[in-house]
């Protein structure tokens, strides 16, 4: 089985309000990450998506980077990095790069997209996405052998190619895919990654689960991560509205991205629970256990700064969440 990881997320959104200035929201980020590393996170997560107002993350690799450079423990990756606007050979050079850069500290989460703006301001319809995600996959699975290999397929025709310099893991990133419906859990099984299920429990969580133990897999040989914000306080009335605040903020745009693209998780049946966790340090240590167990999670990440608010807002909750919330978790999932 594999051992529990917590970490943060980061999506680098500013609202054209805020007052503050992207290159001041980097820095502060940098230092967060910095000494979050030294506080016991495991993990440091990145979100993409391309032509937002707010600046939101389009390119997680160069941040990835120079955050390696100030850490030495946790490990960078995805939920998500969307497949279709990254070419799957520059992208594979780019996490060796990166692998080496960071000591073989990084993964990768890839999504097929959904959003109709981003795939217009690409250039190409989003009926192409399937395919896209398919074979990007199926190259980087390819490329992590660091073997030389042909590819012929719809998108992509690629021949004698081989990835320089080679990568630091064995066998590449650790490669996992998400999914919000049936199509995507399967696809997820039969590429037999890692999994970032979303949406509703029945149409993402249960399908995986299904495949893999009708082909004789077992769900704790592989990783189920998501991105679940936790807010550690005593003076819950006095922090959570501010929280709460950016929070609706940020589900708006998804909102917006769900009305556009006819797509959604689904407002019927028990969704896999990505509302913030909230409460004392025995109230979230609580939570978090029932959640987990219940979901075999073995990779939960936290809004480190969610859109709007300055990281020293957020100093407190992250204190507490990974010097006494987390190694308690830990403790009490391993028995």
């Amino acid at each position: 089985m594999h051992g529990l990881r917590i970490g943060v997320c980061y999506d680098f959104r500013n609202p054209p309000d805020s007052g503050v200035a992207h290159q001041s929201l980097y820095s502060e980020i940098m230092e967060q990450v910095k000494w979050l590393d030294q506080i016991g996170a495991d993990l440091v997560w990145f979100t993409e998506h391309h032509f937002v107002d707010d600046g939101y993350l389009p390119s997680w690799i160069p941040v990835a980077g120079a955050m390696s450079a100030v850490t030495s423990h946790v490990r960078f990756g995805t939920d998500i990095c969307l497949a279709p606007f990254n070419h799957p050979l520059r992208l594979a050079e780019d996490l060796a790069v990166l692998d080496n850069l960071s000591g073989g500290r990084v993964e990768i989460g890839l999504g097929m997209g959904y959003a109709p703006h981003e795939f217009r301001g690409f250039g190409f319809p989003v009926s192409r996405r399937v395919s896209l995600m398919n074979e990007a996959i199926e190259v980087l699975q390819h490329c992590f052998t660091g073997e030389k290999f042909s590819y012929s397929g719809k998108r992509y025709q690629f021949e004698d190619v081989i990835i320089t310099p080679g990568y630091v893991q064995d066998g590449g990133p650790p490669l996992w895919v998400a999914a919000m419906s049936e199509a995507g859990a399967l696809r997820a099984a039969h590429y037999n990654t890692h999994f970032l299920p979303q949406g509703l429990k029945a149409n993402s969580f249960d399908p995986w689960v299904n495949e893999l133990e009708g082909s004789g897999r077992k769900t704790r040989d592989y990783r189920v991560g998501i991105i679940r914000s936790i807010l550690v306080t005593d003076d819950r009335n006095t922090d959570w509205p501010l929280v709460r605040a950016a929070e609706k903020y940020r589900m708006q745009l998804y909102q917006r991205f769900f009305k556009e693209s006819g797509e959604g998780f689904g407002d019927s049946g028990e969704p896999v629970p990505q509302t913030w966790i909230v409460g004392n340090e025995d109230e979230c240590v609580e939570q978090l256990v029932d959640f987990i167990t219940k979901f075999g999670v073995t990779d939960i990440v936290t809004m480190a700064v969610p859109p709007g608010m300055r990281a020293e807002q957020m100093t407190d909750s992250l204190q507490m969440l990974f010097t006494r919330v987390a190694p308690r978790v830990k403790a009490l999932v391993a028995q």
